[in-house]
């Protein structure tokens, strides 16, 4: 993936005092980069985002806990066409008609598995083609 000259140090003061958290971000960076070496990343202040010719995820640190959530997690956002049943969905809404916004938690590097990167997947090409 490329990335922006300053990213290194963006990312860690994203992640500062949340070590946790980065191990995982750096857990799904690895898995995304070796799924889509064409795309690229942005480090916002709310939010880093990955783009393959669009927006198709985004890692984010919970602003707003939901009961159940776990205390030190990652938040990986994606969407897609359809809407995903699955325990691992934290949460989903359609802010516009067939597009389905997820989100899942992810606390540790484990759970960047196969599962959730075909949901990536499948958004990236819901983006590339949108």
């Amino acid at each position: 993936m490329r990335t922006p000259e300053y990213y290194e140090a963006d990312v860690l003061a994203f992640f500062e005092g949340k070590p946790d958290e980065l191990a995982v971000y750096r857990a799904l960076f690895r898995q995304l980069d070796a799924a889509f070496p064409e795309g690229w990343v942005k480090v916002q202040k709310t939010q880093i985002s990955f783009y393959d010719r669009h927006l198709f995820a985004a890692a984010s640190l919970p602003v707003r806990r939901r009961r159940g959530w776990p205390e030190r997690c990652l938040l990986v956002t994606f969407g897609l066409s359809r809407r995903v049943e699955s325990p691992r969905i934290a949460a989903a809404s359609e802010p516009y008609p067939n597009r389905w916004t997820h989100h899942v938690t992810a606390a540790g590097a484990g759970e960047i598995d196969g599962e959730l990167m075909g949901w990536l997947r499948e958004a990236r090409d819901f983006a590339v083609v949108k």
